[in-house]
């Protein structure tokens, strides 16, 4: 029987040099373990917020539900530390890292919600940092399906990735293309999804529009 695919979002980071953020699943994992992946994860119950004032703001694509876009901040925030907000004045978000990481703990374990965290921090979170660029549904034959939403983000001045090391057990930043070439010669094991998005991001940066191509898993070496 066929398992029904969970909505996810995933973020690809990019720096100032073009360069994605990719992170090792530790091989301890039931899924994916040992490949390297853009920070993201499934939707959760709270991110699927009906009501809120100030926190929230920008423009979103209306074809699927805000949660993704409150779950790719949340995931990129409890995996990698990185928080693409802003102050209520508009100011660049700061942090001492004893905070961050408090907060991360929180909400992995459940005890804080995201949009609690920024109610509670004056926080605003900006969609428009979030540029959605397609998504992907892991094909029928898998036990484990997602429903994930692709958006690109910049790092924010100021902020770095610090890995959560329960669920990350490496990270780099990589140019697309040699991401792409590491895989080809086996430095680095990267699942299907993760190769569709590094060829449209290089694409992009060639000068290609950004639109995600539809995904089809026989184009790819592997198998989910």
């Amino acid at each position: 029987m066929s398992a029904i695919p969970r909505p996810a979002s995933t973020v690809v980071l990019l720096d100032q040099k073009s360069n994605v953020y990719l992170t090792k699943r530790p091989e301890t994992m039931k899924f994916m373990a040992g490949f390297y992946v853009f920070p993201g994860g499934a939707v959760d119950k709270s991110d699927e917020i009906k009501e809120f004032n100030n926190e929230i703001k920008g423009n979103r694509n209306t074809n699927f539900d805000l949660a993704h876009y409150i779950a790719a901040a949340r995931e990129l925030f409890e995996e990698v530390g990185v928080l693409l907000c802003s102050t209520e004045g508009g100011s660049a978000f700061q942090m001492e890292e004893e905070t961050k990481l408090e907060y991360r703990r929180q909400l992995l374990e459940g005890e804080i919600s995201f949009l609690q965290l920024l109610k509670k921090e004056k926080l605003i979170l900006n969609l428009d940092s979030f540029i959605y660029f397609g998504h992907i549904i892991t094909p029928n034959p898998s036990r484990i399906r997602f429903d994930t939403r692709f958006f690109i983000a910049q790092l924010p001045d100021g902020q770095q990735p610090v890995p959560d090391q329960n669920e990350i057990s490496d990270a780099l930043w990589i140019s697309p293309e040699e991401a792409l070439s590491d895989f080809n010669i086996g430095k680095i094991s990267l699942p299907p999804p993760t190769i569709h998005a590094l060829k449209t991001i290089l694409n992009y940066q060639n000068g290609v529009p950004l639109s995600m191509p539809e995904f089809n898993v026989s184009d790819y070496k592997l198998t989910f």
